[in-house]
């Protein structure tokens, strides 16, 4: 628990932060262009821009300012409209779509986009070559899952006997001989795109409206792509997506692209709609420390604080709250603040996993008193989670009870696992005399929200459970690479909705999901999604899917929710304008302008 004298120590030490802070500032803004009209900080550095390989928040957000997809989402109201597409028809039986371009959709060099440029990206996501994080968004569309299956094991007969690259290139010949005829999408002509699923969507358009549906130069992403002699897998390297280089089709072109310093972007003089873009240059700043992002928005060097983390974010609420303060924005977010076990067999040690067994995890999760933790340590109202899903989000949708603060079922739920303190020594064992491995808790560098979480979950698995726990800081470079690579026990999480459907949550426990780092099976699970996938009637699939979040919410426990987001940004709202406040928070840079 943090002590309300934190702010004050915190003004004592700023001074002699201070220099350290502007010198770091000063770097970042040395630049050989003059101020962009808007500078806006980002907590890290982008991962990539390329919108079928992105995954992370500030990635997604720089693909809209980029690119642009069939539909976008309405700021105010979180529904789909028009983009590159005017207008779409969907068939009776909800199967096909037909989406109408606009003639008037350019490249930034100038270039009609065309529907072929769309089936191009589409089909970059769903080859296996590029193991896309979200890849399943396309398997709905008719033949696509077959197509995957069949290239997947392709590439592994292709490795069983030795190839060379004349083998490898017609493979790689025949799998865009059978993408063309055997995937559902067609193009009658540039500006007609026709997709036909293997089932009705409900969500379909909403999906259309994410970055990794967007579409990419062909041309441009062709001189960067080599097929491996070896392993024939498609490969393409990143420096398409260099500044300078880029061919984008949204509001913005990327102009320099200096990596932990700065991105900049100047208004697509060839977007169809740069009338209506409000400002002529944009410029986005990786700021990992908290404090020194702080700094340099009251400093004015930036005009928009993206996320807001440093570890006095609770008292500046405290002030908004009084109306002392109007630059701090609290808004509710689609979003859930979780930590994820480790539900591999086997840690990446070759040690075996306790968290493998789901009465494990349950006792861990009925440990955690959630409302300390917000009353405490986040101190920003947010609502507690029981669920992964936030409550009301979604409009006809009723969330599970999830499990409670309870430390005597918890203690009963990790004895019923084999593990207590036999001998009373306050060392916890199992049957075999083995004590608990020392937990740790991952969780990513320069955050003091989830550094002072992981300590207070430390300290409530130890008073309940009686199992020690070690924080464990990686950068978020290192944190991402661990999470895919399986090298921890428990590990900071957190997830926005891409699209508004129970499935936008739920998908990521699913087996084989490119974003279930858990690598949680459950084949009851995986089942309930697939009869949710073919159920018409709307409130008989809501009951299954809500079955579904039963399992993972009060039974097999993959992850602990801890709390519903909260978004915290840094911005006068009487100076800058565009940011939307529904609770997607789906930021359009092109909206944004500074009254002067």
């Amino acid at each position: 628990m943090r002590s309300s004298g934190i702010l004050p120590r915190v003004r004592i030490v700023a001074p002699f932060l201070f220099l350290g802070a502007l010198i770091l500032i000063s770097v970042w803004l040395d630049r050989p262009l003059p101020r962009a009209d808007i500078v806006f900080a980002n907590t890290s550095e982008n991962f990539t821009i390329d919108p079928q390989r992105l995954s992370y928040q500030h990635d997604v957000r720089t693909s809209r300012s980029l690119f642009e997809g069939l539909v976008s989402v309405d700021g105010e109201h979180g529904t789909p409209k028009p983009a590159v597409a005017t207008h779409w028809q969907r068939s009776d039986d909800g199967r096909t779509w037909t989406f109408y371009l606009r003639p008037d959709a350019r490249w930034s060099n100038g270039k009609p986009v065309t529907s072929e440029d769309f089936i191009y990206a589409w089909r970059r996501a769903i080859v296996p070559d590029l193991a896309a994080d979200y890849t399943g968004f396309f398997l709905s569309i008719e033949g696509a899952q077959d197509f995957f299956e069949w290239r997947t094991k392709a590439l592994a007969d292709f490795l069983k006997t030795p190839g060379d690259a004349q083998s490898a290139r017609k493979l790689w010949q025949e799998t865009e001989s059978r993408f063309a005829s055997q995937v559902g999408l067609s193009a009658p002509d540039h500006h007609t795109l026709v997709v036909r699923l293997e089932r009705p969507v409900a969500y379909w358009l909403d999906l259309c409206a994410f970055p990794a549906m967007f579409p990419v130069y062909a041309p441009l992403v062709e001189q960067y792509t080599r097929i491996n002699p070896r392993t024939a897998q498609l490969e393409q390297d990143p420096g398409w997506t260099k500044g300078g280089t880029l061919v984008s089709n949204g509001p913005y072109e990327l102009v320099q692209w200096r990596p932990k310093r700065s991105m900049r972007f100047e208004k697509n003089p060839y977007y169809w709609n740069a009338a209506n873009v409000a400002s002529q240059t944009i410029e986005s700043i990786p700021i990992e420390d908290p404090n020194t992002a702080v700094l340099a928005f009251e400093n004015g060097d930036i005009d928009w604080l993206t996320d807001t983390v440093v570890e006095y974010r609770g008292d500046m609420f405290q002030e908004v709250k009084r109306g002392t303060r109007s630059n701090l924005q609290v808004l509710d977010a689609f979003g859930t603040d979780f930590f994820s076990f480790n539900c591999r067999p086997t840690l990446s040690d070759g040690r075996v996993n306790p968290f493998a067994n789901a009465a494990v995890r349950r006792a861990f999760a009925l440990a955690v008193d959630k409302a300390a933790i917000v009353q405490n340590i986040t101190r920003l109202d947010e609502s507690v989670a029981t669920t992964f899903i936030p409550p009301g989000s979604i409009v006809g949708y009723q969330t599970p009870k999830g499990l409670p603060f309870d430390p005597a079922r918890a203690q009963a739920e990790l004895a019923s696992a084999g593990w207590k303190d036999r001998d009373k020594d306050g060392v916890v064992e199992n049957e075999n005399g083995e004590k608990f491995p020392t937990v740790e808790i991952m969780y990513s560098a320069g955050s003091p929200r989830y550094r002072d979480m992981a300590g207070a979950l430390g300290a409530m698995w130890r008073e309940t459970l009686g199992i020690p726990s070690a924080p464990r800081s990686r950068d978020p470079l290192g944190y991402k690479d661990a999470l895919k690579q399986g090298d921890f026990m428990i590990a900071r999480g957190g997830w926005y909705g891409d699209y508004g459907d129970p499935t936008t949550w739920l998908d990521l426990c699913r087996v084989g999901d490119g974003n279930n780092d858990r690598k949680y099976a459950c084949a009851e699970f995986d089942a309930l999604l697939d009869k949710a996938a073919n159920e018409i009637d709307p409130a008989r699939r809501f009951e299954i899917l809500l079955q579904a979040e039963c399992i993972i919410t009060e039974r097999d426990m993959p992850m602990i929710p801890i709390c519903h987001y909260v978004t915290v940004y840094m911005y006068d709202p009487t100076r800058l304008t565009g940011l939307s406040h529904h609770p997607r928070l789906e930021q359009y840079l092109g909206d944004l302008k500074i009254q002067k």
